[in-house]
């Protein structure tokens, strides 16, 4: 065996695409291939689909896509003709009239080899069966006489069934030396342990090297963390490449007898509330970037929401590119009115204050006579927030800034989020937020500044808004304050509806009260149609409104918080295996 085979350098190239900027992302290729042979690397991996973007949704589907991507990928093919390092690299693929999701191996000047997406995921955020034909369990393909095999992504995830194929195991078995995983997966909170243990549970299946590349960066709603690893064939971490950053490093395994091991940068990973920080921060910079808006709007109430939002965009942006706005009417405390002031100074954003008493009551004189015999209610009131919003939108369109908007999750759930108030805008950095972590995140970032943040160290949030009890921030802000538990009981109570979809009569069982229990599970259903008017905004749960969570608008059914009926299985008549298999002929 010659001194090449006993060695084999692959570059990780852990990038941010953008979606649909084709010869950006082609560009960003050519650079990470520049580092790898600068690294003497025989082999560069991108994530998947990566010269698309992903996940590219229906764009995928149009031709003119469709021909742009292999374009760009035939170009970068004939550049590998200069001896340097192949490539493994992401791309939609047609293929006798079939779509594929796609890995293409770039080397010596061709696109030497093509490996399909065999598991199409389709639960949660992910629709690949409706967009792409299932691959086979093709073997694995030859780099510098290293046998190299590359399941993607959803390949990894699933064990044998009768709609998911072993691919690790497929290429063990035809000879394999080392697994190669190019990745589009989202972030969710603790999802690098779920990570880690598929790829422990193939490493274990195969006793071969496994390296899991992922992509990082904002796409929509979704955020990717990058995170992404290699295991040796014992189990042992060989490497862990940083989370929501881009990364390029280049791994060197070594061979001994059978057994392939490299060992690389282990990189310290945040976990839990500094994760979740870090993606907001990440997912509001990418959509504000990627769409090309010069900066944001928000406005500042002087409440922990937009606060903690407002820490968010500067931690994104920059100072320079966040605009606050103090929209105060006579519901306003003087407190909220000082602390919003406060906030801005901390955050040194452009900051002004403009009185909305006149615009409220146009709208108060323009609707007199229509409501001049109905008594005063909610309507009244939510006049404010609409006002607000009418004027941050004129704001928008005059400056062009995007408007941040700071609904949590929990008063979205329940239908206190106001439309065109603080739901409605172009993103929202904590919509998958629950209030009671709005206030933990809001404490995190005055102790610890992520890093990349762009924001100012320190003290960033008025520690009065932090602590003045949730539940004067309810009553100022709601005149109906008593139909809401405490924010720590609602969000329990809003984790198991959303989340676990569990039955009524299974969450009061777990103590929580009944009269409780019903009504938050009837407000969550009638502010569906809410909802969906809601500005996108950063996933960090496994279960977030829009992408996971889609229930019909129009639904009569409710659950009453009865025992479930178990079923009668007298009833059913079930015919033998053989009849059935001979009717279907």
């Amino acid at each position: 065996m010659t001194e090449r085979l006993k060695a084999f350098a692959v570059t990780l190239a852990q990038l941010n695409p953008t979606m649909g900027d084709i010869e950006g992302n082609a560009a960003k290729a050519r650079d990470a291939r520049a580092r790898a042979i600068a690294d003497g690397a025989d082999l560069v991996l991108f994530p998947e689909l990566f010269i698309a973007g992903y996940p590219p949704e229906d764009l995928v589907q149009k031709p003119a896509f469709q021909a742009a991507c292999r374009a760009a990928i035939e170009a970068l093919a004939r550049e590998t003709d200069d001896g340097g390092p192949a490539m493994l690299i992401g791309t939609p693929w047609v293929e006798d009239g079939k779509l594929y999701n796609a890995c293409a191996l770039l080397d010596g000047g061709r696109i030497a080899a093509l490996r399909f997406k065999c598991n199409l995921p389709n639960y949660g955020v992910f629709d690949e069966k409706r967009l792409f034909a299932r691959g086979p369990a093709a073997g694995p393909l030859t780099v510098r006489g290293v046998r190299i095999g590359v399941p993607i992504c959803e390949d990894i995830w699933l064990e044998e069934s009768e709609d998911y194929e072993n691919v690790v195991e497929t290429l063990a078995e035809t000879g394999a030396e080392i697994i190669l995983v190019p990745n589009g997966s989202p972030y969710s909170r603790d999802k690098n342990d779920v990570r880690l243990s598929v790829a422990v549970a193939r490493v274990t299946e195969s006793g071969l090297p496994l390296v899991y590349l992922n992509q990082v960066g904002g796409q929509d709603e979704l955020v990717f963390d990058g995170a992404s690893f290699a295991l040796n064939g014992d189990l042992s971490l060989a490497a862990q490449l940083t989370s929501f950053e881009e990364s390029v490093v280049t791994l060197r395994f070594t061979r001994n007898g059978d057994d392939w091991r490299c060992a690389g940068p282990i990189a310290e990973q945040p976990e839990g509330d500094k994760a979740d920080y870090a993606a907001c921060v990440l997912g509001l910079r990418d959509y504000v970037v990627k769409n090309g808006f010069p900066g944001v709007l928000l406005g500042i109430s002087g409440g922990i929401d937009s606060a903690l939002c407002a820490a968010i965009a500067v931690d994104a942006l920059g100072a320079d590119q966040v605009h606050g706005v103090m929209l105060p009417y006579r519901y306003t405390a003087a407190h909220s009115i000082a602390d919003a002031g406060e906030l801005a100074g901390h955050l040194g954003i452009r900051y002004e204050v403009l009185p909305i008493a006149e615009a409220v009551t146009g709208f108060e004189t323009i609707l007199s006579g229509l409501f001049k015999n109905l008594p005063p209610d909610i309507t009244e009131e939510n006049l404010q927030a609409r006002s607000r919003g009418t004027l941050l939108m004129a704001i928008s369109n005059k400056t062009g800034l995007m408007v941040v908007t700071t609904g949590n999750k929990s008063e979205m759930s329940v239908g206190y989020a106001t439309l065109y108030g603080d739901m409605n805008g172009g993103f929202n950095p904590i919509k998958d937020i629950y209030k009671s972590q709005v206030f933990r995140l809001a404490a995190l970032r005055n102790g610890w500044k992520p890093d990349g943040a762009l924001g100012p160290a320190g003290e960033v949030i008025p520690p009065d808004i932090i602590t003045r009890p949730p539940s004067a921030e309810l009553r100022e802000n709601q005149r109906d304050e008593d139909s809401l538990p405490p924010y720590d009981v609602l969000d329990a109570i809003l984790k198991r509806l959303i989340e676990r979809e569990e039955p009524l009569d299974q969450i009061i069982a777990a103590g929580f009260d009944r009269e409780t229990v019903t009504r938050i599970d009837h407000l969550l259903n009638v502010a569906e149609y809410k909802r969906r008017q809601a500005a996108p905004g950063v996933k960090v749960t496994p279960r977030n409104f829009g992408r996971d969570r889609r229930y019909p608008i129009t639904n009569r059914f409710r659950d009453k918080g009865e025992k479930l009926p178990a079923p009668d299985e007298t009833l059913v008549s079930r015919g033998s295996k053989a009849s059935i298999d001979a009717f279907e002929g």
